[in-house]
């Protein structure tokens, strides 16, 4: 194996031609989020249409950006616009890179996200509050996109915040649901907790290394104890575990469902929770100098993955089934990045293919809920086939892509992590591609029941639903798209990704493990057969509408295996009990002092104030008992 750093294998170069203006890509919608942000009610006939053309704009100067920067012999143009944060020693520019890595994020997020954006025209066209949504939804992907384009650790920090707080916006957006605004909160304040991690990994590496530029990094890292390495890559991983929904701060990202279905889709799809890959990615030279670091991301991630299966194969609701498949699904790709080696682009290939297939079915799913007066219960659904058949078809090609059936993208992005798990050195590597497999059989069967009882067997339906029906086009359009991206996404980035990201995850040579590449795919098209037919055995009739008694694995998994319970026991109740403790050790103890001490004061005063009676016999008895005092003192000292 013959890693390069990011530094060695690319010189910056100063920005020429098209790529001198790749700023735009951030500029155009943040501007267009502060038109109308600001604007208020002026804009609302025409303030979604400026969203949608925004993005679209973006992702057309993305691709124009991604040819120029093929032609390049230097893979990698950086551009500093202005100084940003001058503090001591610390000087930090609003500095901008685009490499290969930054390149496919820039067209997944614009392009994903602007058929997202188009969806949401439809999806929201009776919503009031339309302008605002797409103003957060602007804010959203000009964050994003900072994120992604930084070149250095704080720019990276501050497209993160402003993901998390139009994420908050977003996924509360109907804060008049007291759901909505729960959920939104919860989002915000777990992922303040990975949140804190970053920093003070950022901290760190300037306390160490005196800087916080890539390049500079990468190249020092060297000059650390493995110690200080480890602390380093840990603290970036806590992070990025808050970000993207891995264990143990997993529990906001389902409850973010709350939000509008394009929301869950843009978050769940291709932004937010890969932001965390992205950072592993990226910090890759950091990974590669602490092997303790990188088993920790390969234990995270199949933890995870596993985590996110179990549970949604006891979920009822369309969108919390769809959440944790996204749960499930980054886990597969902290456990490529964390792997190393060769399985970083293999981690972002299925993040890449993911961003598709996924937007697809959580779109699909809003179709859905469109028809069926937005219900989500997929027990209450069935036979919606010939009553959407678009919808039918997309949701079917994205299923079959998560699954990973062949010629689907699944199967050429998943099945490569779950080789790469297996020839993982050691006795891991036996857990991890166990882990991984398992991973595959569930993923078939939730995705497999959910897909059944929501299209096939009998009808299910609610009195309140009289005539289900197929979306407009507006929202069938990005759906067709999508499905197309779900099944040819997949083979063609298998073919050149890997070559493309070579000059930022370096070159590396396949290592020879345990099994081969046929003997995995084997195994892995026969477990997944085995649990889609599980679930099609099981559901092509139908599901019980009544809570039927349920033994402790599948009761532990419908309270998504007590993580709020551990949550609200080991943090939240502690830090409760602690502030009720806090407060009233304020209010007796030091308020009480200080309150105490002032009645004191003012009590005394006021009966010395009684003794002024204005007198003169008075004032006269008072001096004679004063001199009788002194005299008597000193004859006791004269004579005692």
């Amino acid at each position: 194996m013959q890693p390069t750093t990011l530094a060695e294998a690319v010189s910056f170069a100063s920005p020429t031609g098209a790529l001198s203006s790749f700023w735009l890509l951030i500029a155009i919608p943040l501007v267009s989020a502060a038109i109308l942000l600001l604007l208020g009610r002026r804009a609302d006939k025409w303030g979604h249409l400026l969203g949608v053309a925004s993005v679209g704009v973006a992702f057309v100067l993305g691709l124009v950006y991604f040819f120029s920067l093929s032609g390049l012999k230097n893979k990698a143009v950086s551009i500093n616009l202005f100084e940003f944060m001058p503090v001591g020693g610390l000087k930090v520019d609003f500095g901008l890179l685009y490499d290969p890595l930054s390149a496919v994020f820039v067209l997944l997020i614009t392009g994903v996200g602007f058929l997202i954006h188009v969806y949401a025209v439809g999806y929201m066209a009776h919503d009031p509050g339309r302008r605002r949504f797409f103003g957060y939804f602007n804010l959203f992907v000009a964050a994003m996109l900072l994120l992604v384009l930084g070149n250095n650790y704080v720019m990276l920090y501050f497209g993160w915040e402003g993901v998390g707080l139009a994420s908050y916006l977003l996924i509360s957006f109907w804060y008049l649901r007291p759901s909505a605004a729960t959920a939104g909160k919860k989002a915000f304040i777990m992922n303040r907790v990975g949140d804190a991690g970053f920093a003070l990994g950022i901290f760190l590496l300037f306390a160490t290394l005196g800087t916080v530029q890539y390049d500079e990094v990468f190249n020092n890292i060297h000059k650390l104890s493995a110690g200080t390495v480890t602390a380093v890559a840990l603290l970036l991983l806590l992070g990025a575990c808050g970000k993207s929904g891995q264990f143990p701060l997993q529990a906001w990202l389902p409850d973010a469902m709350e939000g509008p279905t394009p929301v869950s889709a843009l978050i769940h799809a291709a932004t937010m929770v890969t932001a965390g890959v992205y950072l592993i990615a990226r910090s890759h030279p950091i990974f590669d100098a602490s092997d303790v670091a990188r088993t920790v991301v390969v234990g995270i991630g199949a933890l995870t993955l596993l985590i996110g299966c179990v549970i949604g194969c006891a979920k009822d609701d369309i969108k919390r089934v769809l959440a944790y498949s996204t749960v499930s699904q980054i886990g597969y790709m902290f456990l490529a990045v964390g792997l190393g080696g060769a399985a970083y682009a293999l981690g972002i290939i299925h993040l890449l293919a993911h961003g598709f297939f996924k937007a697809g079915l959580f779109l699909g799913a809003g179709s859905v809920m469109h028809g069926m007066n937005d219900q989500t219960d997929i027990r209450r659904f069935g036979g919606l086939r010939k009553y959407m058949p678009i919808t039918w078809a997309t949701m079917g090609l994205g299923y079959l892509a998560i699954i990973g059936l062949f010629p689907f993208s699944g199967f050429w992005t998943k099945d490569p992590i779950i080789l790469a798990a297996f020839n993982h050195e050691g006795w891991l590597g036996w857990v991890l591609g166990s882990a991984a497999l398992l991973g595959a059989g569930l993923t078939a069967f939730y995705m497999t029941r959910l897909f059944v009882l929501t299209f096939h067997g009998p009808k299910r339906w609610t009195e309140d639903i009289k005539h289900p029906h197929e979306s407009p086009k507006i929202m069938t359009i990005p759906l067709i798209l999508l499905a197309v991206g779900s099944v040819a996404a997949g083979g063609l980035m298998a073919t050149s990704v890997v070559g493309w990201l070579e000059p930022v995850l370096g070159t590396h040579e396949e290592g020879h493990g345990h099994l081969g590449h046929w003997t995995v795919t084997a195994l892995t098209v026969v477990v997944v057969l085995i649990g889609a037919g599980l679930g099609w055995v099981l559901f092509t009739k139908g599901a019980a509408l009544q809570e039927q008694p349920a033994g402790p694995i599948v009761t532990a998994a419908r309270n998504n295996l007590y993580a709020d319970t551990f949550n609200e026991a080991v943090f939240e109740m502690p830090g409760k009990y602690l502030t009720r403790a806090l407060v009233y050790l304020d209010n007796r103890g030091v308020d009480g002092l200080v309150n105490g001490l002032a009645a004191a004061i003012g009590g005394g005063s006021g009966r010395l104030r009684r003794t002024q009676t204005g007198f003169v016999r008075s004032y006269a008895m008072s001096i004679l008992g004063g001199a009788l005092l002194v005299v008597a003192a000193m004859l006791a000292v004269t004579f005692g």
